[in-house]
């Protein structure tokens, strides 16, 4: 499994061209959809200034991509929970009268043999047109998500979305930025990048990005024989930091203080619901919540010495995220360990998100906050 790197040609997000005026557009619903290699999720929405306003939501474990490292194919079972998932999303699109969506799939489907062919059958019996996204396009919606987290003393900025089937990585140089400027710069990245492109008119630039074919339920699988809890957590970290060896992206000298990540993933939200000792997820108390290297370092210590049956039993963790919190975690140590912070920024938030925010941006409906 080889990193893959940006080619500009393909990066862009699809435009939704406008078919109505202004003022009837703000009226008008957006959906996005999300079919990942772990779950299905969808998200309905209205233009809401700077933003959107959620109507109606979906979510639900799949596990479309399990075992898909052995046989290189999608099973039968996995295809058909996703089309049983599908089908109710169908549903709310036709209840909610949603005419401007873009529902997209990711790694499972791009690297499985018989992606197109779900795809297909998605399409023949829920009616729903799927596309399958390429790595660069779902980083680069990942950090538009992101963009409202930014903080205006933020020079250099890590985007990091760990997925089912893979984890992307974007590095963004905001130097030439306005501090009061930087997170709109981000937000105007919606026609796309690639890395070592010019800034783009607030200054913002891509100093680069990589997508590692590694994410919480492949990696887990990859070292499900392996007994040892801690043993095989530390294996998984190091492999996921061997694939980091290509990713260099140093411009410029950083102060620490001036450097952000972004966190976007179940993990993340998880490592920060057990930080704040959240027996109920709270998304409000979550999402924008700033942790350092060492409270997450905690959290995992804690995660490892509760071992899997503790982990199980946990309600911080909840039982749909317990069998894949250590690879993630793994995943977010190894990170870690390459670049502390003493801001990690929680975003509750992900594809979904950029999804709408680029139809939305596409459509000029969002109305820009007065600096």
């Amino acid at each position: 499994m080889t990193p893959q790197r940006p080619r500009s040609a393909g990066a862009v997000p699809k435009a939704v061209e406008s078919t109505v005026g202004p003022k009837a557009q703000v009226q008008q619903l957006y959906a996005a959809l999300d079919l990942g290699t772990n779950s299905c999720r969808m998200l309905i929405a209205q233009p809401d200034g700077a933003h959107f306003r959620i109507v109606d939501s979906f979510s639900k474990t799949v596990q479309l991509g399990i075992g898909l490292e052995e046989t290189g194919r999608l099973s039968r079972t996995s295809m058909n929970r996703t089309l049983q998932a599908l089908r109710i999303c169908s549903q709310k699109l036709k209840q909610n009268r949603v005419k401007k969506m873009r529902l997209v799939a990711t790694e499972a489907c791009r690297r499985a043999d018989n992606g197109a062919t779900l795809i297909r059958q998605i399409r023949r019996e829920t009616g729903l047109k799927l596309e399958i996204i390429r790595a660069e396009e779902e980083a680069q919606l990942a950090v538009l998500s992101c963009a409202p987290l930014v903080t205006n003393d933020t020079d250099q900025l890590l985007v990091v979305d760990i997925g089912g089937g893979s984890t992307e990585l974007v590095w963004m140089d905001l130097v030439d930025v306005l501090p009061r400027m930087r997170s709109r710069a981000i937000m105007h990245m919606h026609k796309g990048f690639s890395s070592g492109e010019s800034p783009n008119k607030y200054g913002a630039k891509v100093v680069d990005w990589i997508s590692v074919p590694l994410g919480v339920a492949t990696l887990r699988d990859l070292f499900n024989d392996v007994d040892d809890d801690a043993g095989r957590f530390a294996l998984m970290s190091l492999m996921f930091e061997e694939k980091l060896e290509k990713f260099i992206p140093y411009e410029r000298s950083y102060k620490i203080e001036h450097f952000q990540i972004i966190g976007t993933s179940g993990t993340v939200t998880t490592v920060a619901a057990s930080h704040l000792g959240l027996r109920r997820y709270d998304r409000n108390k979550v999402d924008g919540l700033s942790m350092s290297s060492i409270e997450i370092d905690k959290v995992i210590l804690d995660y490892l010495k509760m071992g899997p049956i503790g982990r199980q039993n946990d309600p911080r963790i909840g039982t749909d995220r317990h069998a894949l919190i250590m690879s993630g975690a793994a995943i977010l140590q190894a990170l870690l360990r390459s670049w502390p912070t003493h801001k990690l920024s929680v975003a509750d938030r992900g594809l979904r998100e950029g999804l709408l925010y680029a139809q939305m941006s596409a459509d000029g409906v969002l109305r820009e906050r007065k600096s």
